[in-house]
């Protein structure tokens, strides 16, 4: 398997580097500081305790999370526009050659 960043679970990513990545997140309001050293898939932000010290993906991540999704990038808005684009350049292309 590829050891690339894409294929790698984003809760992996968020260890490597933890407090760029994410940042701790204190709630001492019911008990004292129940953040977990190290991050893991049980600690991961996604799966915040009710209650208690957690941790928190910071924003800077939280962009570059959904990075392949074509949703998210703004593919198939960009893919029309270089279609539309390519048309244009055609049509220009046939009415200088006089195919037109």
């Amino acid at each position: 398997m590829s050891r690339t960043d894409k294929t790698r679970p984003w809760w992996v990513k968020l260890a490597e580097r933890p407090m760029v990545t994410s940042r701790p997140h204190h709630d001492h309001r019911f008990g004292p500081c129940t953040l977990p050293d190290r991050i893991d898939a049980t600690a991961a932000p996604i799966h915040r305790p009710a209650r208690g010290c957690y941790w928190v993906v910071t924003a800077r991540f939280a962009d570059t999370m959904h990075n392949g999704c074509r949703e998210c990038t703004g593919y198939y808005f960009r893919r029309a526009e270089r279609r539309r684009s390519r048309h244009e350049t055609r049509r220009a292309l046939r009415g200088y050659h006089g195919e037109d």
